[in-house]
């Protein structure tokens, strides 16, 4: 479901904005023209593999993750929550088809541009690109963490990883979905939480 947007709709986007790189009144005169406010229920999808993902999203409130299939089995590849820039970033950037999906784990309230708008968003005022670089420097960050998750053999280490450096999510995002993050059963995870629970109760 989509509305027009209005000021009230994208402020939450221009406030974070502010926190990458101070706008301009012109870069937010463009944004509130540009962007566009959508709604996506729990459990269903923004996009599907196989799909070009042609939108950039910031997540007003609410939950989303990417996951890939193997066989039967989802693997969750990223976890977001409220007040984050999302995307299939191969898919968006190269305008190709995703190998991934994006779910919402919560309702969610979205604020969207599309690609092209965002191309002209760029080209029209070149000191938004200082921001473009700013959030693929995050994003570049954020995927260094994923990789360094992956590669821990210990399923205790993982978490304690997770707890560091993802920590707002631990009870806010159902378990299955954080142990397929980490690439482990839901019972293993359920048995190190357990473990650390004791632990910090003794």
């Amino acid at each position: 479901m989509r509305r027009k947007n209005d000021q009230d709709d994208i402020s939450a986007l221009v406030y974070a904005i502010n926190h990458i790189h101070p706008l301009g009144d012109d870069i937010v005169a463009y944004l509130q023209a540009n962007c566009f406010f959508t709604t996506c229920k729990r459990g269903k999808h923004l996009l599907k593999t196989g799909e070009i993902c042609r939108t950039l999203y910031f997540i007003r409130t609410g939950a989303l993750r990417g996951y890939i299939k193997e066989n039967t089995r989802d693997i969750t590849t990223w976890i977001s929550i409220d007040n984050e820039l999302v995307t299939s970033i191969s898919s968006f950037d190269l305008q190709v088809t995703a190998i991934e999906n994006i779910q919402a784990l919560e309702d969610c309230d979205l604020i969207g541009i599309s690609y092209n708008n965002l191309q002209k968003l760029y080209l029209k005022f070149p000191e938004y690109n200082i921001v473009a670089r700013k959030v693929y420097q995050s994003y570049y960050r954020d995927a260094e963490n994923r990789a360094l998750i992956a590669r821990l053999t210990n399923a205790e280490n993982k978490y304690l990883y997770f707890l560091r450096m993802h920590s707002h999510l631990a009870n806010r995002v159902p378990l299955k979905y954080i142990a397929s993050f980490l690439g482990i059963t839901l019972e293993t995870l359920s048995r190190v939480r357990k473990k650390l629970s004791i632990s910090d109760a003794g």
